[in-house]
């Protein structure tokens, strides 16, 4: 059994061989892609909505909106401060705990600067905790150049 080309009358009439094709042409492949991910793209939010409601009226109160956390700070000569007031490390614990009163899921985040000793900087987070607050995180300064905060202990 000889494999060979396969010709036929009208072939050798017109001189077209009629050999198979061994390259697959991807062309309407991808056009059939292109047109399906341009479908999908433009019903994938119809799809997420869901079903359109009319929602009721309410009188009660509109949730707490997240504060803003309390920032303590410890600048190159190991001052506190609390926002920006400055503080002595003796009178920065009554502050403190009155802000710890006034609100008691305070997040409290300590920068301090990087010339500052490791223990200056442990000390005024030991009197963050002496004061009460749980939800306390260091902040450093990323690579990129904008701050990023550390976990909460």
């Amino acid at each position: 059994m000889a494999m060979g080309t396969v010709r036929s009358a009208s072939d050798d009439e017109d001189g077209l061989d009629a050999t198979p094709m061994s390259e697959i042409n991807v062309t309407p492949m991808v056009d059939v892609m292109l047109v399906l991910l341009i479908i999908f793209m433009v019903a994938a939010p119809l799809m997420t909505t869901g079903v359109p409601v009319q929602l009721p009226k309410t009188t009660a109160a509109k949730v707490a909106q997240s504060q803003k956390p309390l920032e303590v700070s410890i600048d190159k000569d190991g001052n506190p401060f609390i926002a920006k007031d400055g503080f002595t490390p003796e009178t920065i614990l009554p502050r403190l705990r009155q802000l710890k009163a006034e609100n008691p899921d305070q997040v409290v985040l300590v920068r301090g600067d990087r010339d500052v000793p490791y223990g200056k900087i442990m000390e005024v987070m030991g009197l963050v905790g002496q004061a009460g607050f749980t939800k306390v995180s260091l902040i450093a300064q990323s690579a990129g150049g904008a701050p990023a905060a550390g976990t909460p202990r």
